[in-house]
């Protein structure tokens, strides 16, 4: 292998390098942005479940006065 070739061969691993760094920094971020987002998805799933248990508290509460109700009469 010349001189020349070897050179050509450097520069393509080089760039190729770089380009897998590169690759490497991308999925690296959004790696972090799924993560956050996973975060954040898992807090409002949180937050929903919980109106969701106050809904179902407030309807059995409801039903209850309304059955009370319709003893009385």
């Amino acid at each position: 292998m010349d001189r020349n070739q070897l050179i050509a061969e450097l520069q393509t691993l080089s760039a190729r390098l770089d380009d897998l760094g590169a690759q490497a920094r991308r999925l690296s971020e959004e790696n972090r942005s799924l993560r956050a987002q996973q975060e954040q998805l898992a807090t409002e799933r949180s937050t929903l479940l919980a109106k969701n248990e106050q809904a179902r508290t407030r309807v059995e509460a409801m039903i209850a006065r309304l059955k009370s109700l319709e003893q009385h009469t």
